[in-house]
């Protein structure tokens, strides 16, 4: 494979998970869609990379990118989970009050 057939996967990644983000109400459907977006930041990042400089190794790049995308999504998932049990709410419209 070459670099356009790996941006064109991170362009499609990209506008899934932006699809996602923008049609859903649920707080773990956005979630899904933003990690899908973060995943072909990650494509496109480590693609750039292999091409660019084929003798470094875009392993610790990947592995960088994925921790904080963990560390990212388990804070996520606890704030959800920490206002679903708060207010029994999963709609992201319900909980529109809490910016106040």
């Amino acid at each position: 494979m070459n670099l356009p057939e790996f941006l064109v996967l991170a362009a499609a990644l990209l506008s899934v998970g932006l699809y996602g983000v923008l049609s859903q109400q649920s707080i773990v459907m956005i979630m899904m869609g933003l990690e899908l977006m973060i995943n072909a930041v990650i494509v496109a990042a480590v693609a750039f990379w292999y091409f660019a400089f084929p003798s470094a190794d875009a392993q610790v790049l990947v592995l960088v990118a994925v921790t904080a995308m963990a560390v990212e999504m388990a804070t996520g998932f606890a704030v959800a989970t920490a206002i679903f049990r708060a207010r029994d709410v999963d709609i992201v419209d319900m909980a529109a009050d809490l910016k106040d």
